[in-house]
């Protein structure tokens, strides 16, 4: 059982993607800020993706330009196509994050292209990149697909091979829709570290049907060395059907901590940085530590 994990914090990007209500950019950067002083060590501060499908990310290029940049994160662009690509490049953010998904469907309705044509553009975009960026990759709907449904653990093995050619620092499997149980996720890195034994695997889990945690849990077990999360569990993709919220960030700094994992992140400043969010939002979210408080509680009496 590995001793820490690292989260990467994704609320402003994944957690209010899909929010009605749109931040401020003033907002966005309390939001990143208070991640920072929690101690997040990545945080995914937001895609480049066109503004007219996604309104929430509106604001990517005026967002970066006005990050701090004297902090110890890394800072993570997600990019779709090859325009946001050179748009998170240009951006100076530490890493950029391209995202390929499994699916046949879901990758027309995602990114308006085929899976294969996908896993091309991205080989060709880290062979053409210049820039200091750190590149990785998220294989999307790797667990199942919100239009055809199961995914083959042969076609996920597929895509993974072809974006593993362009030698991606870490490789991301997103459970996009929330549908996965932890032996799926023990079964698909167990397939992808029998191909790749030594490539960095992140997983983003999706909480839509409640095994979020579990499957976390389950990932770590299997060798899983980063998750995402986000703050009140907040999220959801625009482009998927229910895709409804991510792990919350204090539930799972809770679990690791109290099972002896470090996470470098503090527990009371998630629940702040969970509170902050939700008042933005205007609306109760799915975090339940925030909830319940940590435990032992500061005023819980000794016995």
């Amino acid at each position: 059982m590995a001793e820490r994990v690292e989260i990467i914090e994704v609320s402003p990007r994944d957690g209010i993607q899909n929010e009605k209500k749109l931040l401020s950019l003033e907002t966005k950067l309390q939001l990143i800020d208070r991640a920072v002083k929690a101690g997040a060590s990545r945080i995914e501060v937001t895609s480049f993706v066109n503004p007219n499908r996604v309104p929430q990310m509106a604001d990517a290029d005026d967002l970066c330009q006005a990050l701090p940049r004297d902090t110890h994160c890394k800072y993570i662009g997600l990019a779709l196509n090859r325009r946001g690509f050179e748009r998170a490049c240009n951006a100076e953010l530490d890493e950029v994050n391209f995202v390929v998904v499994a699916s046949e469907t879901f990758s027309q309705k995602n990114q308006a292209t085929d899976t294969n044509s996908g896993i091309r553009l991205f080989n060709d975009l880290v062979a053409e990149n210049t820039q200091p960026n750190r590149v990785g990759v998220t294989i999307a709907a790797a667990f199942g697909c919100p239009f055809e449904g199961e995914m083959p653990i042969d076609r996920l093995l597929h895509v993974v091979d072809g974006c593993m050619a362009a030698n991606p620092f870490e490789i991301a499997l997103a459970d996009t829709i929330g549908v996965a149980t932890p032996v799926d996720i023990a079964e698909r890195i167990a397939a992808v570290r029998a191909r790749f034994p030594d490539v960095p695997i992140r997983l983003h889990l999706h909480n839509t049907r409640n095994t979020g945690i579990a499957n976390a849990w389950a990932g770590i077990q299997a060798g899983v060395y980063a998750l995402d999360s986000s703050f009140g569990g907040v999220g959801g993709c625009p482009f998927a059907p229910r895709a409804t919220g991510n792990i919350a960030t204090e539930d799972l700094v809770y679990m690791l901590e109290r099972a002896g994992i470090h996470t470098g992140v503090d527990l009371d400043k998630a629940i702040d940085a969970a509170e902050f969010i939700e008042a933005a939002l205007e609306k109760t979210v799915p975090g339940m530590v925030m909830k319940a408080g940590v435990f032992p509680s500061n005023d819980t009496a000794s016995v």
